[in-house]
């Protein structure tokens, strides 16, 4: 077969070295130069139709905009187009879990495969994290755990999950969708080939994610931390079925970390995790660095990153889990609408930095604009008062001014560290 790869990032390089190993005739594609390419074929530089001459079939890394021309031309030519985790999924030899959601995969991504892994099953995280599920095909799996992207997700078509978990579904990604319901009807995809004997779990106090689990054909399992269901927070517990533990032995009381162990249990229990296991990684649980960690207290104030929280879903989660906020937001906002972070409750200030300062200050009560993460961080600390929270969540993408949300949560704790000086 002739294959055409799109991307030569850490996926579509992987998409290539599966097809090759398959015995197909693959060629790589970028825009940008591709060094050591591994003897593949490759073609750089301004995209060419021509490409698609004789091809049968395209892979497409999650990089690349549906309404980009490599994409168009591929349906407008009629040629099968696929996304490399929906080509990774139909050679892998194992059973699959797939989380998706706006917020949230990744920690519930690690944590199903931790509390399998415990179990004494090999499912290691792949997907969006971890390695590329293309280079795991050949391995020896007992599960493949896959965090999926909505760009992944919008070009898989027969990608079938024996357990689904979708944390939540907001707004997001609208530069790469054009709409909300583009977005939604991608993260759709990973229930679209489920079956009866197959399970969607879901936190049902998330209108979008219960709107997506409504689609599948197989049993839909929603958590809550509410109390309104009987799997999540129930009494002085969190309870899984057939599993739980008692609130205490938690490390965590946020309600976004409880119902991402509680998707998480609930994903691992039906994959074949072990009851011990799920509890003892959950006693064991501490969120990853730039999720609301506590970079220092300054004079009664506490000033924390929450730098992953790339979108304005994630970002009034975390302001909702403090009580009075100086908010450091603004980036690239990915034609999401960033007032409602100004002017959600409990937020007495605005320090806008990157794109959207108009947007945040027109909405905001106080505060004003920023330049750097040093002069951001000066000014919090010069407006906040003792009991504040100094909360760093941009509810954007960091690339107009840092090289990844990680990169931004270390300046922000940077210029913390030099306020305690």
């Amino acid at each position: 077969m002739r294959l055409l790869v799109l991307g030569a990032g850490v996926s579509g390089r992987a998409a290539a070295g599966l097809a090759a190993r398959l015995g197909h005739q693959v060629t790589l594609y970028d825009r940008n130069a591709i060094p050591d390419a591994g003897g593949l074929a490759t073609v750089s530089g301004e995209w060419d139709p021509l490409l698609l001459t004789g091809v049968e079939l395209v892979v497409t890394s999650p990089g690349i905009p549906e309404r980009a021309a490599p994409i168009t031309d591929t349906v407008e030519a009629g040629i099968d187009l696929i996304s490399e985790v929906e080509f990774a999924w139909r050679h892998l030899d194992a059973p699959t879990v797939g989380i998706t959601g706006t917020n949230g995969k990744t920690t519930v991504t690690e944590l199903v495969s931790r509390m399998l892994g415990e179990s004494g099953l090999v499912a290691p995280p792949l997907g969006n994290i971890g390695a590329a599920a293309s280079d795991a095909v050949g391995d020896a799996l007992d599960v493949a755990v896959l965090e999926l992207s909505s760009f992944q997700l919008r070009f898989c078509d027969t990608l079938r999950c024996r357990v689904a978990v979708v944390t939540n579904a907001a707004e997001d990604h609208m530069d790469w969708h054009g709409s909300v319901a583009g977005y939604h009807a991608a993260k759709a995809r990973i229930v679209a080939n489920q079956e009866e004997g197959d399970t969607v779990v879901y936190d049902a106090s998330d209108p979008g994610a219960a709107a997506i689990a409504v689609r599948s054909e197989g049993a839909r399992v929603g958590v809550s931390v509410d109390g309104s269901e009987p799997l999540g927070v129930v009494g002085d517990r969190l309870e899984w079925g057939g599993a739980c533990i008692p609130l205490d032995r938690l490390g965590v009381g946020d309600p976004a970390y409880l119902t991402d162990l509680a998707l998480a249990g609930v994903a691992a229990l039906g994959m074949g995790g072990s009851p011990e296991a799920v509890v003892d990684v959950a006693a064991g649980f501490r969120p990853g660095a730039h999720r609301r960690s506590l970079v220092a207290e300054i004079d009664g104030v506490r000033y924390v990153d929450d730098s992953k929280a790339t979108n304005p879903h994630a970002a009034l989660a975390a302001i909702a889990a403090f009580g009075s906020v100086v908010l450091i937001a603004g980036g690239l906002a990915k034609g999401l609408d960033l007032a409602p972070l100004a002017s959600a409750d409990g937020v007495r200030a605005v320090v806008a930095i990157g794109g959207g300062k108009d947007v945040l200050l027109d909405a905001a009560r106080a505060g004003g604009p920023a330049e750097s993460m040093e002069e951001a961080v000066h000014m919090a600390r010069l407006i906040a008062r003792p009991g504040d929270v100094v909360l760093l969540a941009p509810g954007t993408a960091s690339f107009d001014m840092f090289d990844s949300y990680a990169a931004r949560g270390d300046a922000f704790a940077a210029a913390v560290r030099s306020e305690e000086q």
